[in-house]
């Protein structure tokens, strides 16, 4: 596995953590359709909350969250779609979030929580 998708995942690790202490239970994580990906799913019993997690390993070249255009929301409300319909889930209020963790070497990691970020 390619350094960068050993960070990915621990990125993803880290968030879907995060996310379970802050009372969300994850639902599906890395789900994918043909229109692409969702990194976590998750609920906090009254909507379902979709989280774009971005993982750095240091912020040299901007934050985590700014890699979250227009273009990448577009497709997470596409795919978003897609999960709603898989899951026969009918009506369901829905939160975007994006999830911004730097792993820097040698200093502690940082989750940032963008509550409905779009």
């Amino acid at each position: 596995m390619a350094a960068k998708d050993v960070l990915g995942r621990r990125g993803e690790d880290l968030a879907a953590r995060y996310l379970e202490q802050q009372g969300l239970v994850i639902l599906s994580r890395n789900w994918r359709c043909r229109h692409g990906e969702i990194d976590l799913v998750a609920t906090d019993s009254t909507r379902l909350v979709v989280c774009e997690v971005k993982t750095r390993s240091g912020t040299r070249y901007g934050e985590p969250a700014e890699a979250v255009d227009a273009r990448k929301v577009a497709r997470i409300r596409l795919v978003t779609n897609a999960w709603l319909q898989a899951h026969q889930v009918r009506w369901v209020p829905v939160r975007f979030d994006v999830l911004a963790v730097v792993a820097e070497p040698g200093a502690p990691v940082t989750v940032q929580h963008y509550e409905a970020a779009f």
